[in-house]
């Protein structure tokens, strides 16, 4: 998949401290790049091999990290032709590879669990949720046809 990182995505690094009786994970302060006001924050799961997505926000920002599991989230940049390998971004997101990913609004997203039997990860929304500024598409819409999941 592509390397390249479409206009509108961040992927930043979280600290994580260790601590004898629980970890600490970071997500987002207001002072960091990504944030663009908050509307509300939600924990969502996905179970293991399980696709959500495809989505598109129209007015969100989404703030993402996985504290349980492995994540993987795959962006589509429509700017570039469908075929061409960097079309798609991917990247997954789980403890050892703990980042937020900020997705600004106009992209199209969707994620897969990758460990069993459940994965979460957090959202740290610009607005509160709002079905009426979302735009949804089933995995096996042609637009997609070009990306296969594992």
């Amino acid at each position: 998949m592509g390397d390249i990182m479409p206009h509108g995505v961040t992927l930043t690094p979280l600290r994580r401290i260790e601590e004898e009786l629980g970890s600490v994970y970071h997500c987002l302060k207001s002072s960091d790049t990504g944030f663009a006001g908050f509307g509300e924050a939600y924990f969502s799961t996905v179970k293991f091999g399980a696709v959500k997505g495809w989505k598109k926000h129209l007015y969100m920002t989404l703030n993402l990290a996985v504290v349980i599991g492995n994540v993987r989230f795959v962006i589509c940049d429509e700017q570039v032709p469908t075929g061409i390998s960097t079309r798609y971004f991917q990247v997954d997101l789980h403890p050892e590879n703990y980042y937020r990913l900020t997705v600004s609004p106009g992209i199209w997203m969707a994620f897969q669990g990758l460990d069993s039997p459940e994965n979460i990860l957090i959202n740290i929304a610009s607005i509160p949720h709002d079905p009426a500024e979302q735009v949804n598409a089933p995995l096996t819409d042609p637009q997609f046809s070009d990306y296969v999941w594992s």
